[in-house]
Formats: C-alpha cells, structure tokens, sequence
C-alpha cells in the first residue's frame, strides 16, 4: 500500500519574499527622505521649503515604521509598539535642538531642549525666599525638617512645593465633580424622566467656558481668594463631563445583557452592580480620562488669573518676566503631571475592570 507523506507548508518561502520586498521598500523610502533633504540644501531652498521637506520627510518615516512593522516578530511587538510611543518624541526633541541650533527657529522664544531643563534643573533646586515656594518643595531636606520639627516640618516643607499645590487641586475637584457625575449620569441613564428634566440644562452648562464662571464661583466663598473657588470650578467641570458621559455609557449597554439579568431573577440593586455599571465602565472610563485632562486645563487656567501658588501660576510668571527656558519648562512640568496622572488612572482602569486583562 502506498503511504502518504504529508507536505510542509509553504509559508516560509512567501515570508521570507515579503521580507525582503520590505527591506528594500525600507531602503527606497530612506533613499528618498535623504536625496529629497540633501538636494533642497545643495539647491539652497531647504529654508524656505523647511515645511515641506519636513512633511515630506514624516510621510516616508511613516512608511519605513509600516514596512519595518511587519517584519517584527510577534514577541517582539511589544517592543516595537514601545521604541514608537517613546522614540519619535525623541526624534522630534531631538530635531528641536538642531533646529535652534542652526538658527531654523529663534531661540530667543523658542528655546532649545537642553536650555529648557538646564532651566527646569533650576527650578527644582532654586528657592524662592520671596514667595517662600519651591518646585517639587525641596524633598532632600525632609530628614533634616523631620529631626528639627516633625511632622510639622515635613508639611511645611512640601506645603511649598507648586507642583502639589497643582496636584492637589486636580485631584480635590477631580473626585467631588466625578463622584456625583457618575451617580447622576446613572440615574439620568435609566430613568426617563430625570434624563428628560436635567439633559437640556446640563448641555448648557457644558459650553459654558469654566474659566468665565470663574468670578461666579469666587462669590460663593466667604475667602474667595482661597482654595475654595479653584476647587470647586475643577469639580464642576469634571461633573459635567461625567454625568454625560456616565448617562451616554448606561444608555449604550446592549439590550441582550439587560434582558438576560431580568431573566436570570436579577433584582433592581443586582442589575445594577452586575450588569449595568459593568456594561458602562468603558464608557465611563472613557469619560475620565476626558474629564482628568479637563481638570489640568481648568486649573492650570484658574492658576494664570488667580494664584500665588501652583504649576500654572509660575508657566505664567516666567512669561511675564520674558524667561522663556523657564516658561517652557511650567509647560513641561505640567505635561509631565497629565503623563503620570492618566496612567495612575489606566493602573485603576486595570483594576476595576479585570475581565479586560
């Protein structure tokens, strides 16, 4: 009797072809970025064409990263997806220093990279005697606050810090707008009648730019120059945006899960816990990381008009004293707390939410 042998496949062959396609599909689009760079400065235009030479120049790069994209193994993509997320900000930074350096960009309001944190670098290590404030509050002197007046002293030491001046404004009026939204965006979700009642005004409030209800918010404190008002402006902001958000997600929830838990016997409360805030955590997550970004621009502009303390009203000073370095060096900061704050929320997004892993 004859056997039969079974044939490999033949994928090998076909990948090995298209890496190969790739690897010289990478190297033409290299070819062209520098023979398109080299040419408009040999011809003397690239100043003038600087725009389109670097729009040109970000297409072919676009394309070399697909067609080395397909060529990372699938253990390796991790890695890859990495060396984009952080590499081409690197690029970009590093492009900026150039670009000052050869004079492309006035340096005189368009700091270089390196002069920005030489200027950060000072601002972390410079007290302020006439403010009596600080960047990050001068955390390598607590032991000797700590052994001088305790406790006491440590929080007279960090109570100077504008970046935790700023943090805990964000994160005071993050949880007392979020909070409630949540609630009331669940409510309006299920029950007709209050959605109907409070949709219309809170669209209204919604476009209501929180820095002009600013003055209208002072009055309501008895020290309107306080922490009061700030707070309470960042709180309402993040309201707004998560009773929409947290009603939109409820009211998205597919009918085959809300039917299946009444079969099941489930009562109102059980619903609720199991299938409906369940259903609408992507959503409302969503809408967090929304209203967290919300919440840094209102305070940071809150901060421009009416404080003496906080990452914003220092972005502010420097300019009005023409301290460019330093001013950008605000705007860092500021980037750097949205950076560790949207991933503080993803860790809880993870935690909340295990059937995503």
């Amino acid at each position: 009797m004859k056997t039969l042998t079974a044939t490999p496949p033949a994928a090998a062959p076909s990948v090995t072809r298209n890496n190969e396609a790739d690897r010289k599909a990478i190297g033409l689009y290299l070819a062209m970025a520098i023979a398109l760079n080299l040419g408009l400065y040999a011809a003397g235009i690239w100043r003038p064409l600087a725009g389109f030479a670097i729009a040109a120049s970000f297409i072919l790069l676009v394309l070399i990263c697909e067609r080395a994209g397909r060529m990372v193994p699938a253990r390796s993509r991790k890695g890859y997806e990495r060396l984009l997320a952080f590499g081409f900000p690197a690029l970009v930074l590093a492009l900026w220093q150039v670009a000052g350096d050869i004079g492309l960009i006035n340096p005189t309001w368009f700091p270089q990279p390196s002069r920005i944190l030489g200027g950060l670098w000072d601002m972390i290590v410079r007290y302020d005697k006439f403010s009596g404030t600080s960047l990050i509050g001068r955390p390598w002197l607590i032991p000797e606050y700590f052994g001088k007046d305790g406790w006491h002293g440590v929080w007279a030491l960090l109570s100077e810090s504008h970046v935790l001046a700023t943090l805990s404004r964000v994160l005071c009026g993050f949880l007392l707008g979020a909070i409630p939204g949540i609630l009331l965006g669940v409510v309006m979700g299920v029950n007709q009648t209050v959605r109907l009642m409070l949709d219309t005004t809170l669209s209204a409030i919604y476009v209501l730019p929180k820095i002009a209800i600013f003055p209208i918010v002072m009055l309501m404190f008895a020290d309107p120059f306080g922490e009061g008002p700030k707070i309470l402006v960042v709180a309402l902001a993040v309201f707004i945006l998560m009773t929409i958000n947290t009603m939109a997600g409820v009211r998205g929830i597919d009918r085959v899960y809300l039917m299946a838990g009444r079969n099941y016997g489930a009562n109102g409360w059980q619903m609720m816990r199991h299938v409906i805030i369940p259903g609408a955590m992507p959503v409302i997550f969503a809408g967090l990381r929304i209203a967290l970004g919300t919440a840094m621009i209102v305070v940071i502009s809150v901060e421009f008009v009416r404080a003496k303390q906080g990452v914003g009203y220092i972005t502010f000073y420097y300019w009005e004293v023409l301290n460019p370095e330093k001013m950008y060096a605000g705007l860092l900061v500021v980037m750097m707390l949205g950076i560790f704050l949207t991933y503080l929320l993803q860790w809880l997004q993870r935690r909340a939410m295990p059937w995503t892993r």
